[in-house]
């Protein structure tokens, strides 16, 4: 198993497929942290005043004092963690376009050492994409947001966390979703349509029918992991709001935390560790079955 390990990651290293993932993944997960470390620098002008005190009161802290650097670095390394995806896309749809999943099968004892081998490489690539997400994304809101509004040692770590388990999973949820659809172009179009578009614009739709469709789907799932924390540091969460908070300014806040909908990061995690394994394991079977001639 070493040995097909190594020869995976000689496989990517040999491709520049990982390196120019990097500059749109550094670019997004900069910007985006940028911009919103300077929204919510202010966020209690941002969200309302009588919103915000609600929140504060409920965490008995004053408003300008909470972590607001929390929701930056959410919005940077959730967007971003689009990337990992699209590069898990490659692992087998990429070998099939290429065709050098056959060498990859062939020189492997058995399939299922291949695959198990290429699943441990893109797990540890994602964490990889996610150390990386996670460091520029916490330089951009060192520099935009007050010394008092950023997150406390243990926020840090949690975010840091969250972010690696995040991109480990939607790694291998690219990877999954790539060999069920077999064709990279269609896999990759699909894969940014929903994430940025089909899934937000349901999520708006249907808000005032359920606010759930933000923690059960998969894009929403997977922004609910760092998403939640910082919405748990704030009591934004779906479980957490106070009944005085009305629906639409419950979007708002937790559309800040980049999580409209999540339950918890935990629960987020789970949620999206499900749609991970229903898509893996489906790639999995179809390429035991799948010719490679």
């Amino acid at each position: 198993m070493g040995r097909l390990i190594k020869a995976e990651f000689r496989k990517t290293l040999s491709l520049n497929t990982w390196w120019i993932l990097i500059i749109p993944l550094v670019l997004v997960a900069f910007w985006m942290s940028f911009v919103w470390g300077r929204i919510t620098n202010d966020f209690a002008d941002y969200i309302g005043s009588g919103t915000a005190r609600i929140i504060a009161g409920q965490a008995g802290v004053s408003a300008d004092a909470l972590p607001v650097g929390l929701l930056s670095i959410a919005h940077g390394v959730n967007i971003a963690q689009l990337i990992p995806a699209i590069f898990g896309v490659f692992a087998l749809a990429g070998e099939y376009s290429s065709r050098t999943i056959t060498t990859t099968f062939l020189t492997a004892p058995n399939r299922v050492s291949a695959l198990t081998a290429k699943m441990i490489t893109y797990l540890l690539w994602g964490a990889l994409y996610g150390l990386l997400s996670f460091a520029v994304a916490a330089l951009a809101t060192v520099v935009t947001v007050n010394g008092d509004r950023l997150p406390s040692g243990g926020e840090w770590l949690a975010a840091l966390g969250g972010t690696v388990l995040a991109y480990a999973l939607v790694t291998l949820f690219g990877i999954g979703f790539g060999a069920v659809l077999n064709r990279v172009v269609l896999a990759v179009i699909l894969l940014i349509g929903w994430f940025l578009l089909v899934e937000n614009v349901l999520l708006v739709a249907l808000w005032n029918t359920s606010d759930i469709f933000g923690a059960i789907l998969p894009n929403g799932a997977a922004n609910g992991i760092v998403g939640g924390i910082a919405a748990d540091a704030f009591g934004i969460s779906s479980l957490n709001l106070p009944g005085d908070v009305e629906h639409w300014d419950k979007l708002g806040l937790q559309l800040a935390a980049g999580a409209p909908g999540v339950i918890s990061w935990w629960a987020a995690a789970l949620v999206f560790l499900a749609w991970t394994v229903m898509f893996f394991a489906a790639g999995w079977a179809s390429n035991q079955r799948r010719d490679i001639t």
